[in-house]
């Protein structure tokens, strides 16, 4: 979906690709091009597709796969800033990093557990108030945050119950949708052999 406009500019990524992102060589047992699609599949909560831009080379060649989440206008506004992943390389870092997109990304919303040990940018601040980065780049949790983490845990999972059911839905028209193509051209065979009706007009 196009932006219109670049005060409501949703989340970038910047992918890794060159000399060791990527490759099977430095990461072997990854479908690095599969990641990369899927990578280019996320969206955020108004169902716009967030761009991604391919790096030959962000330096950062030890943490392969490396993935950049520069924060959306909003997310700016609030104080964001860019955050670098490094070993980006299993499906579930992928579907977290959807998630937190979702739900606003860098500067809006809190970085997501399972993508914590990844932070790998020393000046990388920590998406919301709560956070603050440790001098080796790794982030730590405010009392506060851990005294509201129940709170936001709980509008994440709503978030992820109601992308699900909007996927689940989609998936199902799909089905359906396949199996009168699939119904549609088993009757088409039938009347060519002359033993059933021929198709209804669509």
């Amino acid at each position: 979906m196009r932006v219109n406009c670049s005060g409501d500019a949703p989340c970038r990524l910047t992918v890794c690709r060159g000399c060791c992102c990527g490759t099977r060589k430095k990461v072997p047992g990854v479908d690095h091009e599969a990641q990369l699609a899927r990578l280019s599949t996320i969206e955020d909560h108004t169902g716009r597709t967030v761009p991604v831009r391919r790096s030959d080379c962000l330096d950062r060649c030890s943490e392969a796969n490396v993935v950049v989440v520069q924060p959306s206008a909003r997310g700016r506004a609030a104080g964001g800033r860019p955050v670098w992943l490094g070993r980006v390389t299993d499906d579930h870092l992928v579907e977290a990093l959807d998630d937190w997109i979702f739900e606003g990304g860098p500067g809006l919303t809190p970085l997501p557990e399972a993508l914590r040990a990844h932070v790998i940018s020393k000046g990388a601040e920590k998406p919301g108030k709560g956070g603050k980065v440790k001098k080796d780049g790794a982030l730590r949790t405010d009392p506060v945050q851990e005294k509201d983490g129940k709170g936001t845990r709980t509008e994440k999972r709503k978030k992820r119950e109601k992308a699900d059911k909007h996927r689940k839905k989609r998936e199902k028209a799909e089905k359906k949708a396949r199996k009168k193509r699939e119904k549609a051209a088993e009757a088409a065979r039938r009347a060519e052999r002359g033993d059933g009706a021929a198709p209804s007009a669509a």
